[in-house]
């Protein structure tokens, strides 16, 4: 049995040699890149589509590492992570940003106009409702049952939700209704295949934006944020370690509809044909992210 145990540590530890040599070969070598992640849909397609390009288009290695948000930005800022692809700026994850923008790389944006809001379908007439103001108009809560369709109660857009209808004074007419998304969703695809006016929180990227023909309504207090853009970051001495995936990172930009198309499709299929479908239908946008990257 000792025997055996003496056998079974110098098997360990020469596998262990082994394993850190080739750990550092591939370190030394730079061709294996570890990126963040977490599963929101719109990282999730972003992230994914980076992977698949990188690895089809050139001689780097891509290794996911799904992890929270915060862990997300701690780890890029101390080196266990070299990018990051959903870095929400400048009010979403401005505490974060804040605190390590000194240690990491603004590598540029992915895409623009992500928001959060008060949505409804482009069908309900804008000359009637165009902002959340106009929900105090006669017989506007009328025609939406005197309701606003919510998600989890716990969620920061609900939070802001609940402040929108004190400061608009919506109180007396209308009640935020705590629901999950997916039953947010559910009550949107109902009411639309009806023609029903409806509210519903919402925010972008999102897939519903793919599906159906939606507008924000406007929101003259600024109660619900502003226009956020996603940006790539990575870990400081980024672009130095990986100029070719900077360069690549620094030109890829993704107009927001197409993005919610393609988040749309991968919920219809999955994320890798959803992918190959929209580098099929982008090959000039893709081709122009590896332009001159070497």
């Amino acid at each position: 049995m000792k025997t055996f145990s003496r056998i079974a540590t110098t098997t360990l530890l020469a596998a262990g040699i082994a394993l850190a040599a080739v750990s550092g070969a591939a370190a030394q070598s730079g061709k294996t890149v570890k990126i963040g992640w977490t599963a929101w849909s719109d990282a999730e397609f972003v992230t994914k589509l980076f992977k698949s390009l990188v690895e089809a288009r050139t001689d780097y290695t891509v290794k996911l590492q799904m992890s929270a948000i915060g862990v997300q930005y701690q780890g890029v800022a101390n080196g266990d992570l070299d990018a990051m692809l959903m870095a929400w700026l400048p009010d979403t994850h401005a505490d974060y940003y804040d605190k390590f923008e000194n240690d990491v790389e603004n590598l540029g944006t992915l895409y623009e106009d992500a928001r959060l809001g008060w949505v409804v379908p482009s069908y309900v007439p804008e000359d009637k409702l165009a902002s959340i103001s106009d929900l105090k108009k006669p017989g506007i809560a009328d025609k939406l049952s005197g309701k606003i369709q919510g998600i989890d109660p716990g969620a920061g857009l609900m939070q802001l939700s609940n402040k929108t209808m004190d400061a608009y004074g919506l109180g007396d007419s209308y009640r935020l209704v705590s629901a999950s998304g997916a039953a947010m969703t559910a009550a949107l695809s109902r009411a639309y295949d009806n023609k029903d006016w409806i509210v519903v929180t919402g925010w972008t990227p999102h897939w519903m934006f793919g599906k159906w023909d939606l507008r924000f309504l406007k929101d003259s207090k600024g109660t619900l944020g502003k226009a956020q853009h996603i940006d790539a970051l990575g870990r400081e001495g980024f672009s130095e370690a990986y100029p070719q995936l900077a360069g690549v990172l620094s030109k890829m930009h993704i107009p927001l509809a197409d993005l919610q198309a393609a988040m749309y499709a991968a919920r219809e299929s999955d994320y890798d044909t959803a992918i190959a479908d929209f580098v099929d239908s982008h090959s000039d946008l893709v081709d122009s992210w590896f332009a001159d990257d070497k």
